[in-house]
């Protein structure tokens, strides 16, 4: 059983991490890709196009999983070039040039030539691969982070790469992913008129959250034949996976590589299917909350790693819904009521006793003298914070004001006494309450002040 699990956490890691080609859903948007990239590979055409979509939602791995099916095509591989740029990493024209240059392997071509202009360069490295019968191969261009390109002084490389696209000097597709739904308006207007204004809107494939929980079980179960089929018979009418990527994940099913029991297999996938079995389960609530936070496959896909990076033969042999729970608990954390709770029990009392003036007050501005009478009260009753002397309650306040528990406001009037400045709740009162409720070892009389009625 070691040697099984072992197998299965290093086949679902390298699944997770290195499987940029099989995207779940987005078919149609796949295919208009994928007919544009043929066309210009076969016929020759020049055509442009902008994939615009939030991070994550698979603009990238749109790209890879067309070329995958693309690249496995001898007239594609004979014809076609490609030629990869990031916005982040080519900052100016000139790295932008060189990488094009390297890339299409016309480093000796090139080298010892002058040329005019940005534009004359280019030329020269499209005419150069023109074959003897004057059939020029094709060029896909495909520009991650476009918007950044924008930025380019005159925004040539765009300029050049869109003109030569619309006028036909060389057959070349330029494909640009960005997360800017404004990328349009950041072109010049003369970039803006050779582009030809095709746009892909791409967004979660996981419109429903069934989907996102078939998609759950998909990437944590091992795809034997037997599973793919139960998978494909159970999501067809959700039209999320084609015969494309069911074949790819058969691919991926090796058992001379990974060396699967399967029977061991089959009692990992029973499992996985428990788990969401139940609507009701703590798993699938789990899932609804990670859901509502972000509903992109790249964000279950981190999720899912950290699950699996906890398995352990002796430890955690299964993936269960308490660790569902915890590794979500760790998504949905609250800065601010952590750093309450590592505050002292006297910076406490003090924000106790701001929230209560805050109460009365509604949230009306307060000083330290307020607050330390309000406290002073408190501690005149108490058994454990009695003697705290003034000096002591006023370093505390400080640390509270240094830490933006609580926001000083300018009053504009000259330099005030440190006592008399005054300043406002930077905290929610369910925030407060939150960091009540978890904070260790907190003495029951200043949890009792703090939900009893105000002193």
């Amino acid at each position: 059983m070691p040697d099984d699990l072992i197998a299965v956490r290093r086949f679902l890691k390298e699944r997770l991490q290195r499987d940029f080609t099989t995207l779940h859903g987005h078919e149609v948007e796949r295919e208009n890709v994928k007919q544009l990239l043929q066309r210009t590979a076969e016929l020759g055409e020049s055509n442009s196009l902008l994939l615009i979509g939030p991070r994550g939602s698979g603009k990238t791995t749109l790209i890879n999983a067309v070329l995958a099916d693309l690249v496995a095509l001898s007239y594609f591989q004979q014809n076609t070039i490609l030629v990869h740029l990031n916005g982040n990493l080519h900052t100016d024209d000139k790295l932008a040039l060189k990488s094009i240059t390297v890339q299409m392997q016309l480093e000796n071509a090139a080298n010892g030539k002058a040329f005019g202009s940005f534009a004359e360069n280019l030329a020269f490295l499209l005419a150069c691969l023109k074959s003897g019968d004057k059939r020029s191969k094709s060029v896909i261009f495909i520009l991650e982070e476009f918007d950044l390109f924008c930025a380019h002084h005159n925004q040539t490389l765009l300029y050049n790469l869109f003109d030569v696209s619309q006028s036909a000097q060389a057959p070349i597709c330029v494909i640009g992913a960005t997360c800017r739904l404004d990328v349009i308006e950041l072109l010049e207007k003369r970039v803006k008129s050779r582009f030809s204004h095709r746009q892909i809107f791409l967004f979660p494939s996981a419109s429903t959250f069934e989907k996102y929980v078939d998609l759950f079980e998909l990437l944590l179960s091992i795809p034997n034949e037997k599973k793919l089929k139960q998978i494909a018979e159970r999501v067809s009418h959700l039209k999320m996976f084609n015969s494309t990527e069911l074949t790819i994940h058969r691919q991926h099913f090796n058992p001379s590589k990974y060396n699967f029991n399967r029977k061991y297999v089959d009692s990992w996938n029973n499992h996985i299917a428990v788990l969401i079995d139940d609507d009701d389960s703590v798993a699938v609530s789990s899932l609804r909350t990670l859901y509502e936070m972000d509903k992109s496959e790249s964000f279950l896909k981190i999720f899912l790693f950290r699950l699996v990076a906890q398995l352990d033969t002796d430890m955690q042999p299964h993936i269960t819904s308490e660790q569902i729970s915890e590794v979500v608990a760790t998504y949905t954390i609250d800065s601010r009521v952590e750093l309450l709770c590592g505050l002292s029990v006297l910076e406490i009392c003090l924000v106790i006793a701001i929230k209560h003036h805050s109460e009365i007050y509604d949230r009306d501005p307060f000083n330290f003298e307020i607050v330390f009478a309000r406290f002073a009260k408190f501690a005149k009753v108490s058994t454990t914070m009695q003697g705290i002397e003034r000096a002591v309650s006023l370093k505390a306040f400080e640390r509270l004001r240094h830490m933006e528990v609580i926001q000083p406001i300018s009053s504009g009037i000259g330099k005030v006494q440190k006592d008399f400045e005054m300043h406002r709740l930077a905290l929610t009162y369910g925030q407060i309450n939150d960091a009540i409720h978890k904070y260790q070892a907190l003495p029951t009389e200043v949890s009792q002040w703090a939900q009893s009625s105000i002193i």
